[in-house]
């Protein structure tokens, strides 16, 4: 819902090595963030120096719970995709996805309807099953480490508006694909990947202009003087828009985000409030020339075509699998083929383990298109330091100084360390760049 773009085996013994094996962390000092610039004054310039330092600004406690807090994500990883095997098969045992297509047979003769009931059923099913994981993922679990602001009522009334809009979507996609599967019985797996690929871009464009006002207000950023230099970035990078928007995130989470969306007229410019109130004009700058970098570099379509030829790959494992499960075990689950919409608890089986192990490669993909934003907005906001400044920031809930394994394993963005590294890599370079030479701005 707050959002959310597959074949290496992870061993989870690697787990522990990537916890607990880390570098010994450097000596902890009780530096302001505005050491680096005293240092500066009296040697040369050294990046290395320069990271390490903005690094040890974060008080040994601090880095502590956001090391607890990301590594906890690990194990949820693997909670969630063990939840939804353990769905998955006692939905096929049980025969309880036979019965529910029976009955959605016995509702109507027609096949896209047939398909529709039964994917009401079955997100009902899934969505009881996994919610109380969801409760203390989402909710238990945010508030217990500080990020959550909402109390359980308005919490839980947004994940009720989310299972409507997820059971609307499930129905149009699920009655879409299984209308594929009958007609290319031989061919699925290629047509259902071109399928789940256009619907994937019509949902994100779905979910950017209708699905997030469900959930918060957005309203004309008013201050001019962080409006104006958001549009000033944006005129230069020709991005179309006339406004920025101020989103009411501060409801849910104390956590900063923004992005550029949307499409065809619909471009939008989005930060949310705790963007706002947390952070300084150069560090807002840093952050929305990032998230301009992602918009300019298009890399919504560039992720859409590489997560098509993963989605490929992985419907044409689904096929084998799927048809050696039904020779083996299709009698006993009662299912008919892959157009029997009973059977979908097996493909989700399938694709769910499929996607389990190509994390690492999952992340990578993503992580190379936010180092290329990264990249795209120093040189587009001249911030070094309010880029270091939001790394720390974001290292409230991302670790900071992971290990080269953990990194390429569970992270889909830079760690923080290798987003000051660049920023104080790219400051030694000292492109001309006048905000460079002035004094330190002051933070909240």
């Amino acid at each position: 819902m707050h959002q959310y773009m597959l074949f290496r085996v992870i061993p989870f013994a690697l787990l522990f090595c990537v916890i607990f094996l880390r570098p010994v962390e450097a000596q902890q000092i009780s530096a302001s963030a505005s050491s680096a610039t005293m240092v500066e004054a009296k040697k040369p310039f050294d990046p290395v120096e320069a990271t390490k330092a903005w690094l040890n600004t974060v008080p040994v406690d601090k880095r502590a719970k956001s090391d607890a807090y990301f590594e906890g994500g690990y194990w949820l990883l693997l909670w969630n995709f063990l939840l939804t095997v353990a769905i998955s098969t006692f939905l096929l045992a049980s025969r309880l996805s036979a019965r529910l297509r029976d009955f959605a047979e016995r509702m109507t003769e027609f096949k896209a309807l047939q398909v529709a009931v039964y994917a009401v059923g079955y997100v009902l099913i899934a969505a009881v099953s996994s919610f109380p994981l969801t409760v203390y993922q989402l909710f238990y679990r945010e508030h217990q480490y500080g990020f959550a602001t909402q109390t359980f009522g308005p919490w839980f009334l947004e994940q009720l508006i989310g299972l409507i809009v997820g059971l609307m979507a499930g129905m149009i996609a699920l009655s879409i694909l299984y209308a594929v599967f009958r007609r290319a019985p031989r061919s699925w797996w290629i047509w259902g990947t071109l399928v789940v690929v256009v619907l994937s871009f019509i949902g994100n464009f779905v979910a950017s202009v209708y699905v997030e006002p469900l959930f918060n207000s957005y309203k004309p950023l008013a201050d001019p003087k962080i409006r104006d230099p958001i549009l000033a970035m944006a005129r230069a990078n020709e991005i179309p828009v006339k406004q920025v928007f101020e989103v009411d995130a501060s409801r849910q989470t104390t956590r900063i985000s923004a992005n550029v969306s949307g499409l065809l007229g619909t471009t939008r410019i989005a930060l949310n409030d705790n963007l706002l109130k947390q952070c300084s004009l150069p560090e807002i700058r840093a952050v929305m020339a990032h998230e301009m970098g992602h918009y300019v570099l298009n890399h919504g379509a560039k992720l859409t075509i590489y997560f098509g030829v993963m989605a490929l790959f992985g419907f044409g494992i689904a096929k084998l699998v799927f048809d050696w499960a039904l020779r083996r075990w299709g009698r006993r689950w009662d299912l008919r083929g892959i157009a029997d919409p009973a059977g979908f608890p097996l493909l989700v089986l399938i694709f769910a383990t499929f996607a389990f192990l190509m994390t690492p490669v999952l992340n990578s993909v993503v992580r190379i298109t936010e180092r290329e934003a990264d990249q795209f907005g120093i040189n587009t906001s001249r911030e070094p330091d309010g880029e270091a400044k939001i790394a720390l920031k974001l290292g409230a809930y991302r670790k900071l100084d992971p290990t080269p394994l953990e990194e390429f394993i569970f992270f889909d963005h830079p760690s923080g360390r290798a987003r000051i590294q660049m920023a104080m890599d790219w400051k030694a370079a000292h492109l001309p760049a006048g905000n460079l030479d002035t004094p330190e701005p002051a933070t909240d």
